[in-house]
């Protein structure tokens, strides 16, 4: 007997993986968890029904969300990630030895304890002692935060969803509050291919783009996120993620990446003209 999971991108399309093992499931006060083994992406863990990342391809996104920005911003000392109980993104954080202080705000610690268990290598990001895990929403945490950060990442999965309220015009309103003069904020943008996702691309986009004076997004190719393409957005109060981009310091680090490389950093802004149209008219 064959067994495979489904997550429905669209009413008419689905997107299938074969599984050998259903590893973990619970339903939390957040979201219902789900761990499953496959052949093609390894483990890979799902929210209510949608895949949050699999071993094969979570390098890509872990890697476009940090290091971006750490391209761009000359010096990062301290850190918010709203999501990322899971650690990679703490993980990516980690090999920079400038930042000093990365608070994780992730309210669902079933989700983090799962990922400790099933996927250690994003885990450890968790176990830098720079790194402050806080059970908490990252809405309310953020709400008495000013001129603190010098890079949030917002790292939520779900814009209709328990993280609903960190896709509002508060939630980047409250950001842009809790940076410094000179912060950065990067966030997932979602995939705008599907008709059925964009519109709320586009509301993101309009919140988003509104609330700071500088505001870009980037592109990667991830497999198992929706139509295999996702977009991240580039919020700054200083830092133009093109002009302000320091290649050869970033690569000085030597820092071991499988995705990012400061030629694809350049390359990532250039966006298919549909999505130029969609982001312009929302700017407007």
């Amino acid at each position: 007997m064959e067994l495979w999971f489904s997550e429905f991108h669209t009413e008419k399309v689905k997107f299938s993986v074969k599984i050998e093992k259903h590893l973990f499931g619970e339903q939390t006060d957040f979201q219902r968890i789900d761990v499953f083994e496959s052949e093609e992406f390894g483990k890979f863990i799902s929210s209510d029904g949608s895949i949050v990342f699999s071993e094969k391809d979570e390098f890509t996104y872990d890697e476009m969300i940090v290091h971006v920005p750490m391209a761009v911003h000359p010096n990062v000392e301290k850190v918010l990630v709203i999501g990322g109980g899971d650690g990679g993104v703490a993980r990516e954080l980690s090999y920079y030895d400038e930042i000093k202080q990365i608070d994780v705000v992730e309210p669902d610690d079933v989700f983090i304890s799962v990922c400790k268990e099933y996927f250690p290598d994003n885990a450890r990001g968790l176990e830098d002692p720079r790194v402050k895990v806080y059970n908490r929403d990252g809405l309310r945490f953020l709400r008495d935060k000013l001129g603190v950060y010098d890079l949030i990442i917002n790292d939520a999965i779900d814009p209709l969803g328990h993280t609903a309220g960190l896709f509002t015009k508060e939630f980047y309103g409250n950001c842009y509050r809790a940076l410094r003069d000179d912060g950065i904020m990067v966030y997932q943008h979602g995939s705008p291919f599907y008709d059925e996702d964009e519109d709320t691309c586009r509301a993101m986009h309009r919140k988003a783009s509104h609330s700071f004076p500088i505001s870009r997004v980037y592109q990667a190719h991830i497999p198992t996120c929706a139509s295999g393409y996702w977009l991240f957005g580039f919020l700054s109060k200083k830092y133009h993620p093109l002009t302000d981009l320091d290649a050869k310091r970033w690569n000085d680090r030597k820092i071991k990446t499988w995705y990012y490389t400061t030629n694809l950093h350049q390359g990532a802004f250039m966006l298919p003209k549909y999505v130029e149209d969609m982001l312009e008219e929302e700017e407007d």
